[in-house]
């Protein structure tokens, strides 16, 4: 069953994937025992359906296409080049799966470290291009825990002048997203689970855990 929709409706633009192959892998995902391997297999999996459900609105032009068959069959081809803008580290969890769906698309990293006393997000990595006219730009991060990254990365986006902007998630969580919606109201969000609460640490309860450490292990 999914989130209620009048509860959806103050978090403005937000899409919950609700299809019961993407909550059984959000179980999965969710589970203290799945390890780094199965992690990273199930988070792959639901970025893919995450971005599938979020991305229905890509331009497409119509072309023809020799079949087996048929020298001019009629068809349509996406007709433009999405930006990929995954949030260091937990991000490039998501890439592989939706770079394997998309195409053509292009990649630029932006890494943001959360301050564990303030939990406010430090940038230390900006790939983005010097402008972003005309480019619609796709963010991928797992957990909308806070909101502080994601409006700075959002803020980073903006201020290159993109022309739309939709944000990718696993979990997000409805005070971070409240958080969030008071500075980008507009932006589209998309993700797999919607949770309550943070805890006092600033992570998503019931959440699935530090994302990043789950994917690729503790940092070194």
């Amino acid at each position: 069953m999914g989130p209620d929709p009048a509860a959806q409706s103050e978090l403005g633009p937000l899409i919950v994937v609700d299809h019961p192959v993407v909550a059984d892998r959000l179980a999965q995902l969710r589970d203290r025992r799945t390890d780094n391997f199965g992690f990273r297999r199930l988070a792959a999996e639901l970025s893919g359906f995450v971005a599938y459900e979020a991305l229905r609105d890509l331009a497409t032009e119509t072309v023809t296409v020799r079949t087996p068959v048929a020298d001019d069959a009629a068809a349509r081809r996406i007709a433009e080049t999405p930006l990929l803008v995954p949030v260091l580290r937990a991000g490039l969890g998501m890439v592989p799966a939706i770079t394997s769906m998309l195409s053509p698309v292009e990649v630029a990293h932006v890494g943001l470290r959360r301050d564990e006393a303030t939990l406010k997000a430090n940038l230390y990595l900006n790939s983005l291009p010097a402008s972003l006219a005309g480019r619609r730009v796709v963010i991928c991060d797992p957990m909308l825990a806070t909101g502080g990254t994601l409006v700075e990365v959002c803020n980073l986006v903006t201020a290159r002048e993109a022309a739309s902007i939709v944000v990718l998630c696993l979990i997000a969580a409805v005070p971070g997203l409240r958080a969030f919606r008071a500075v980008h109201p507009g932006v589209p969000v998309a993700c797999a689970g919607l949770d309550p609460v943070l805890n006092d640490s600033g992570f998503i309860v019931p959440g699935l855990g530090d994302a990043g450490d789950r994917l690729f292990g503790p940092p070194a």
